[in-house]
């Protein structure tokens, strides 16, 4: 119960980080919004946990994870917000993501897809569509948007899955403070051009208040958080909480944007909703809880 409260505690802060990044990219390109947002998520989680030890036989999976799950999620995920509205992305990413943990599976016969689960994704699929028709006429730039939002769901998935692995043996801020390091340093590299774009005189203290709680929060702690739950409840269990993200997502989107889905989205992603539970509900009911690792003084 105590892990899954505190899902529910990331997955609130994962929802409000639409709209805090959304903010971001009105004042910055948005591959610096993101590289800042983990450069601040990286500088605090050294300064927690230290740099814990990892052995060097994992050195490139944690790397290799990174760069999946922090660079390709993340700088998708800005991009995305740089096109459509924060509302559509805290709708699609964790809808989406779940879908696509079953389809892979899935196709590497680590699931079985029952009648339910093919019914699931062909409601899900549906709604999709729906979702997409009602994206306004006029919003050419918001359809790409939504669309760069399905590959980042589809790499938060990838990571969601890959990570598993690497958990069995190390503990959750391990592998998370390595593989936001690696991350980190590729959104870097592809920041670094338009670094020197920046007005950084006409940014203003707001600014640099919502990049430390980007930073510190739905970034250093949920990831952390996240990747515990994962270790101890299993990766089905953790994405099914995914489907919290929206309530928390839309309702930051419209308190501090203005944002909101229209009643065809609405319906396309009650639609989403609704198939990814079917996906989900029974995987999770039947996914053995793994013994909880030995306890991480954070501390040292």
């Amino acid at each position: 119960m105590r892990i899954r409260l505190l899902l529910v505690l990331v997955m609130a802060l994962w929802g409000s980080a639409f709209a805090s990044s959304k903010l971001a990219v009105n004042e910055v390109p948005h591959a610096v919004a993101g590289f800042l947002r983990f450069l601040i998520g990286t500088i605090v989680l050294l300064i927690v946990l230290r740099a814990p030890r990892l052995p060097a036989a994992d050195a490139a999976r944690a790397a290799g994870l990174g760069l999946v799950g922090v660079f390709g999620y993340n700088f998708l995920f800005f991009l995305g917000l740089a096109l459509a509205p924060a509302a559509d992305g805290s709708v699609i990413v964790p809808m989406a993501a779940p879908i696509f943990t079953v389809v892979v599976t899935a196709l590497l016969g680590r699931t079985r897809l029952s009648r339910i689960r093919l019914v699931g994704l062909s409601v899900a699929i549906a709604g999709a569509g729906v979702f997409f028709l009602g994206i306004p006429a006029t919003g050419s730039h918001r359809l790409l948007g939504d669309l760069v939002f399905l590959a980042a769901a589809a790499c938060w998935a990838s990571y969601t899955m890959l990570g598993a692995p690497l958990l069995s043996r190390l503990s959750a801020p391990t592998v998370t403070v390595y593989a936001t390091a690696a991350g980190t340093l590729a959104l870097g590299l592809v920041a670094a051009p338009e670094l020197s774009d920046v007005r950084w005189s006409a940014l203003d203290l707001g600014f640099w208040l919502n990049q430390a709680y980007l930073g510190v929060l739905p970034t250093a702690l949920a990831y952390v958080l996240y990747y515990r739950a994962v270790s101890q409840v299993g990766p089905a269990t953790a994405a099914a909480a995914m489907f919290l993200v929206p309530a928390f997502g839309l309702s930051c989107a419209w308190m501090l944007l203005g944002e909101s889905i229209s009643p065809t989205q609405a319906l396309g992603a009650a639609l989403m909703f609704m198939g990814a539970w079917l996906n989900t509900r029974s995987e999770t009911a039947r996914e053995p809880t793994p013994p909880a690792p030995e306890p991480v003084d954070v501390r040292s």
